[in-house]
């Protein structure tokens, strides 16, 4: 697969994403239910995330909600963002979280720490319902709206910053995409949102959809999101 060659901004989606992308300074894991929204409570406050591999039978799940008020060094499985994190810092590049809070901190960040950026939404799993039946291995990865538009905020804010005609036509089109959407509409009808508010995870979804009110820039430091 061609590794959108040439291209300052780029965007992939999920673990082959990253394979894809491998050579960009810079790599941004986008997960935003829940995990990287997550993460952004947590380093706003001054803590710490570790991500951890995730293990379908220990059944956490991620309740952004909980961890509004989290400090210190949190452990933060998941079966998208955590893996993606991993899996990133593997290649070298410098490894940031970003969510729909902190997209544009985020980007300001990336442009300061490389040259090429590699955007990368993690997607959904077929297969994977902790909600309601308990805790099963899961399946392929999907595309999510959620995530499209997360990587989008971030792929706008940094074209915001000048960088135009170097963006693939997959990072142009998520960023136009970010633009040209009413966010919260889209993410609280699409399947995702849909199924944590109607499994009475609605203020998770709040928080996801809280657009630029973060400062804090979660960079992957030996194992660390800090």
């Amino acid at each position: 697969m061609f590794a959108q060659e040439g291209y300052q901004l780029k965007l992939e989606w999920g673990p082959e994403g990253v394979d894809a992308l491998r050579g960009c300074d810079v790599l941004v894991v986008v997960d935003v239910l829940s995990f990287t929204t997550s993460v952004d409570l947590v380093v706003g406050n001054g803590g710490q995330v570790r991500p951890s591999r995730w293990k379908p039978s220990s059944g956490k799940t991620l309740r952004p909600a909980s961890l509004v008020e989290a400090t210190g060094l949190v452990e933060l499985p998941s079966p998208n963002g955590s893996n993606l994190c991993f899996l990133a810092a593997e290649t070298g590049a410098h490894v940031l979280a970003a969510c729909l809070r902190n997209a544009g901190a985020v980007a300001k960040r990336a442009a300061e720490l490389g040259e090429t950026i590699g955007v990368i939404p993690g997607g959904e799993r077929w297969g994977l319902d902790i909600l309601k039946s308990g805790p099963r291995q899961f399946g392929p990865s999907r595309p999510c709206v959620e995530d499209y538009l997360g990587a989008g905020a971030v792929l706008a804010a940094l074209l915001e910053m000048g960088l135009p005609g170097k963006a693939s036509p997959e990072a142009a089109l998520a960023a136009t995409a970010f633009a040209n959407t009413d966010v919260a509409a889209a993410v609280r009808e699409c399947g995702s949102g849909r199924e944590l508010i109607e499994n009475g995870h609605r203020a998770d979804v709040d928080l996801a959809l809280q657009l630029g009110v973060s400062n804090a820039v979660p960079v992957l430091v030996d194992g660390v999101l800090r």
